[in-house]
């Protein structure tokens, strides 16, 4: 899985924005010098976020951007799937929707499997958990195997 530019800008965006809970609305300008987010880009990001009921903004002297929903409530994946789209896509659809055949007939299975475990990370890491530091233990626990860590 490739996590793109804009996925990570969007994440960083709004723990930037969960960060400041109950203070006044973040102009983008705030976050993207915060964040080193391109301001054009991130204009962007914030209406797709705003689309997806992640954000609200507020016009005025005092206007920015704050969060639409509790930052307990967004998940990562809420959050890509926002402004990238399905988590995982075969050839621009989604994994249930591609027909192998003959030998190739498994590889939809390694599709859909490849999404499941995405979910189970990113289903289950919140903007809450993000801003405060503090990822669910399960996660951390994925961190701590070493062969996490190497490239390949």
């Amino acid at each position: 899985m490739r996590v793109s530019a804009k996925s990570d800008y969007a994440l960083r965006a709004l723990i930037e924005i969960a960060g400041r809970a109950g203070a006044r609305p973040v102009s983008a300008e705030e976050i993207g010098k915060a964040q080193d987010i391109p301001h054009g880009f991130l204009q962007a990001i914030l209406a797709d976020l705003r689309r997806a009921g992640i954000v609200l903004s507020q016009r005025g002297q005092a206007g920015g951007w704050r969060m639409a929903r509790a930052q307990e409530d967004v998940t990562v994946a809420d959050v890509i799937r926002a402004v990238d789209g399905p988590l995982v896509s075969v050839l621009g659809m989604r994994p249930e929707a591609v027909t192998y055949s003959g030998s190739a007939e498994s590889l939809q299975e390694v599709w859909i499997a490849a999404r499941r475990s995405l979910r189970e990370v990113f289903e289950r890491v919140t903007i809450a958990d993000l801003a405060s530091k503090s990822l669910p233990e399960e996660i951390t626990a994925l961190t701590r195997d070493e062969d996490a860590w190497q490239p390949r």
